[in-house]
């Protein structure tokens, strides 16, 4: 496992995340207004609006069905969505998925999709270099990247570089592909339940690694683990039938009656009312 050790260094060094965020709008931001996603007339994401801030470590929570990992897809392209979700003013609802990635947008998946054949910083370097030709992606870089140094610190596998990434431990790939969201230079991430599987003390590290890096980014967190999310989040968005039901710090959801009853509380929501199963539907 990783040390927290650099941890602590890091942070001290890092604008910590705060409700509202950090910096404002005159720094790197996402606004969503009026995002919408529909599968065969079932809407999955239901003319939302969010306005996420640089430096606040925002959690997107809510019932199976409420369209959490949908609306993140329709954000970085990977479904067609109605609407507008804009990166710093730039409009990402029709752009391609590459186009978005090369924006700055960066979205991690529930099983990590690293190379596993090749070492941790193999993968890094492969990921700094997305705008490198296929020949040059081949040859073996003479010395490491200031930029890959910083993210193997920033994600503690700083001793694994050499580690072939298919080895790694569950929750070390997961830090592996946020540590490749990083060398692009991605300053949006949209993650999709990262803590999913991992041990006691990988959550914790993740958490960590999330607040590190939350302090300069625009971070949102998909998430079902709600002590996790007690633990980390600075602000939380609540999604149920597709909608924003509530929206605040951890104690002003957690205190909404509507929250209460359709999630927090013991009635979770019945999944068969919130429209007919699609995988994206389900997927929350």
């Amino acid at each position: 496992m990783t040390g927290s050790t650099h941890a602590a260094a890091t942070q001290d060094t890092v604008k910590a995340p705060e409700l509202g965020g950090n910096a404002g709008m005159s720094s790197e931001y996402l606004e969503v207004r009026g995002l919408s996603v529909s599968f065969d007339g079932f809407k999955a994401v239901d003319n939302v609006d969010l306005t996420l801030l640089q430096g606040d470590l925002r959690f997107l929570i809510g019932p199976n069905g409420a369209g959490k990992t949908t609306l993140v897809d329709a954000i970085t392209g990977l479904v067609p969505a109605t609407g507008s979700a804009t990166k710093s003013g730039v409009e990402l609802v029709g752009k391609k998925v590459h186009h978005i990635a090369r924006l700055g947008v960066g979205r991690t998946f529930q099983t990590a999709s690293v190379f596993e054949d090749l070492s941790v910083l193999q993968n890094l370097d492969i990921a700094a270099g997305a705008g490198r030709s296929a020949l040059t992606l081949l040859r073996r870089r003479k010395e490491v990247l200031p930029q890959i140094e910083e993210a193997l610190e920033t994600i503690g596998l700083t001793r694994q570089r050499d580690t072939p990434a298919g080895i790694l431990a569950h929750g070390q790939k997961q830090w592996l592909e946020i540590g490749m969201l990083l060398v692009q230079n991605a300053d949006v991430l949209l993650l999709d339940e990262p803590v999913a599987g991992m041990s006691l003390e990988e959550r914790e590290e993740t958490g960590n690694l999330l607040r590190r890096i939350g302090g300069e980014r625009t971070v949102v967190v998909v998430e079902h683990d709600m002590d996790f999310m007690r633990a980390f989040a600075t602000s939380v968005t609540v999604l149920a039938a597709g909608k924003v039901l509530s929206e605040g710090t951890v104690a002003q959801v957690q205190a909404d009656p509507k929250v209460q009853a359709v999630y927090l509380g013991t009635g979770q929501v019945d999944e068969s009312a919130a429209g007919p199963g699609t995988d994206h539907a389900k997927e929350g």
